[in-house]
């Protein structure tokens, strides 16, 4: 093996669905620089066709070049149109789904379309998308499926009760896949975040003493950026985890080590 190639992408395609802002950009970047051809998939086009732009402009290694990458529009929740993609993109060698939403809200507060617009673009989005790449990947005989789950999925609070129990199914969904597809080569996994700044969290950074509180809630006592989220997702593209499937990356500060922390006077 040639530990130094061990993290380059040079020759794979990997789709990146909902990579037209937060952590979805950022992995774009970091895969393109990685060498692979990126194809950032996403509802917003020009927010995609943004994507594509800066990850154009990555300063490659020496010796190395950033992979092409370009944006195509995509409705995660229309079946036809994500199998229409997968059969236009080919066979992938990586998949990476960061779509999701989240409504805040007591349980007793939650209405049908709530439940609905979560469970739709946290799982069910999910779920379609792997039917429609997977099955060519194990034709080849290779490919890795990594999709973005969160702490919630195991660490709760008041007001997350479907996001937690989305992004739970979500873990649940791809260990599954694993199971199902690990004998053809196929590996599926999850990356957790803890806190990360990105639109999603533009509620909680409008009130200061919420993002304050998150902020001291980790082992490292900060917000991550999305960056922060990227080099997890490259991991397991890659070749580095070729014998990683089944598996929940944990990419939270250490919330989910030292959660409800306090320091005794000792």
């Amino acid at each position: 093996m040639a530990y130094a190639d061990l993290f380059r992408l040079d020759g794979k395609s990997v789709a990146v669905v909902g990579g037209a802002s937060g952590i979805g950009r950022e992995a774009v970047r970091a895969l393109a620089a990685h060498g692979a051809q990126v194809l950032v998939a996403d509802r917003d086009f020009e927010g995609a066709s943004e994507t594509a732009r800066l990850a154009a402009l990555e300063a490659p290694a020496p010796g190395r070049r950033t992979g092409a990458v370009s944006a195509h529009h995509l409705d995660v929740l229309d079946p036809d149109a994500v199998h229409a993609a997968a059969a236009e993109w080919g066979a992938l060698d990586g998949l990476v789904v960061t779509v999701g939403a989240n409504v805040r809200k007591r349980i007793t507060d939650y209405t049908a379309a709530d439940f609905d617009r979560v469970i739709a673009l946290n799982l069910r989005s999910y779920l379609t998308l792997v039917q429609a790449v997977a099955p060519a990947m194990a034709e080849r005989g290779r490919g890795s499926v990594v999709g973005l789950a969160s702490m919630r999925a195991f660490q709760v609070e008041a007001g997350q009760s479907v996001y937690a129990a989305s992004k739970a199914g979500l873990v649940q969904l791809l260990r599954t896949a694993a199971a199902e597809w690990g004998p053809q080569g196929v590996r599926f996994n999850a990356v957790a975040p803890g806190v990360v700044r990105t639109p999603l969290t533009d509620q909680i950074a409008a009130d200061p003493e919420w993002y304050d509180a998150y902020a001291r809630a980790s082992a490292l006592q900060r917000w991550a950026s999305a960056e922060e989220i990227a080099g997890a997702v490259t991991y397991l593209v890659s070749d580095a985890s070729t014998f990683v499937t089944g598996s929940v990356l944990t990419v939270d500060g250490g919330w989910t080590a030292v959660d409800g922390r306090y320091e005794p006077s000792v």
